[in-house]
């Protein structure tokens, strides 16, 4: 099977964990810290409900696949194909009632993520790619997805979700490129990466993350003409020091202040 064929499926995926969280969305609901003394990592009955009814749907359809969850750990990492979930990415914009937040879904096969999506519930958006296309669905119409062209520093927007999240020497780096660009904004998570397949963001650069926070969004960036890497310019599959750029002068110039 190629990721197409499994599109309709991750469609069914997004639909469940949708169902599953909006009932939730801007209501008070309990909130745990899992990020223990010094750090406020929050998780919800949401995120839970929601990669709980993905992993149902993946196990009765495909018992052979592995998956990775935030929430719920491995299993079957082995396995040819691995569903990789975050069932809400952004959850601190969550519980504060603002809509920058999504479920992220990955196929990957071999450990390479062949398609991914990000499903907004609240707004009804759906952000999809495999690598070779990206497609956007929601209240505004179906279209393709596309980068644009942005070639220097002093003409492109900049978003992390917050440069707090950074530790100090990376900080100090982000802040090189900070200075250079046009516009900079916080907050969006995996909103931004979308914005930036969407052409309207330039560059994206955040750290700290891991696999599930950007293994979905990988097809996407590169459906839309992107490029997304750690920032030594390796693989970004392993999470970490992570930037993604529209247009690739833009992510090499942004790498060179980065360094």
């Amino acid at each position: 099977m190629t990721a197409v064929d499994f599109a309709a499926f991750v469609d069914r995926l997004a639909t469940v964990s949708g169902e599953a969280i909006l009932p939730f969305f801007r209501t008070s609901l309990g909130i745990e810290n899992k990020g223990g003394a010094g750090a406020f990592d929050p998780v919800t009955a949401a995120d839970r409900a929601a990669e709980t009814a993905m992993r149902t749907l993946i196990r009765e359809n495909f018992p052979d696949h592995g998956i990775v969850g935030e929430e719920f750990g491995s299993e079957r990492t082995d396995a040819e194909y691995v569903w990789v979930l975050d069932p809400i990415d952004g959850t601190k914009s969550f519980i504060s009632g603002m809509p920058a937040w999504g479920t992220l879904i990955a196929l990957t096969r071999g450990g390479d993520p062949v398609y991914g999506m990000m499903h907004q519930p609240f707004t009804r958006e759906r952000f999809t790619g495999d690598g070779g296309s990206a497609r956007y669905r929601g209240p505004a119409g179906p279209r393709d997805l596309h980068v644009r062209r942005c070639a220097q520093l002093n003409d492109a927007m900049l978003m992390t979700t917050s440069p707090l999240l950074m530790k100090e020497a990376d900080r100090r780096a982000f802040g090189k490129v900070e200075a250079a660009v046009k516009l900079s904004r916080y907050g969006g998570d995996c909103y931004a990466y979308c914005m930036l397949a969407a052409g309207h963001v330039d560059l994206v650069i955040e750290t700290e993350l891991k696999p599930y926070d950007i293994l979905p969004l990988v097809p996407i960036i590169a459906g839309a003409g992107g490029i997304v890497t750690a920032w030594d310019g390796g693989a970004p599959t392993a999470g970490g020091r992570i930037i993604a750029a529209g247009d690739r002068r833009m992510h090499e110039a942004a790498m060179a202040l980065l360094k």
